[in-house]
């Protein structure tokens, strides 16, 4: 019943998502979600153990894309920084922006995941996009609007109920 909620793997960490690991899932490009993902809410930029692993998906050709709820400006100076595409004002946990960003970087849906550290807007966008789902957990998730923090505690309970989906 709640299919549509539960990523396809639980990570701690995107660094954990190596150039072999991806591989091994048949995953050729990822949609990543910014903050609470990649960075720190209140931070301008990513932690330089972030920016490496970014640069050795981009070495490995792997396919990159930021898919954000977050404001235009804002995302586009992140994205710009990491020499990133990105689509802000996503609308997660509609499809649409995935599904933009799929088509406008000419990614096969069958090969992307998303990337995300919500399951009620990332989780839920990529499960309605056709995309494998991966849920990290969140970056200082206290800094958030609480209009986010709301969402936690029925994320957590969601999450025990389900089990562990971690990757091995």
């Amino acid at each position: 019943m709640f299919a549509c909620l539960l990523p396809h793997f639980r990570i701690a960490r995107v660094e954990e998502l190596t150039p072999e690991r991806l591989c091994a899932m048949k995953i050729r490009a990822l949609l990543l979600d910014a903050d609470c993902t990649l960075k720190r809410y209140s931070a301008e930029d990513c932690t330089p153990e972030v920016a490496a692993w970014l640069q050795s998906l981009r070495t490995a050709g792997i396919g990159l894309c930021l898919v954000s709820n977050g404001l235009g400006p804002r995302i586009r100076r992140f994205a710009e920084r990491l020499r990133l595409p990105f689509v802000a004002k996503a609308m997660k946990p509609l499809p649409w922006g995935c599904r933009r960003a799929v088509r406008t970087c000419g990614f096969l849906p069958d090969q992307t995941a998303i990337v995300g550290d919500q399951l009620f807007a990332d989780v839920l966008a990529g499960r309605l996009a056709g995309l494998t789902t991966i849920l990290v957990a969140p970056i200082h998730p206290e800094e958030e609007p609480w209009f986010t923090r709301v969402k936690r505690a029925p994320e957590r309970f969601l999450l025990r109920r389900t089990g562990d989906f971690e990757m091995g």
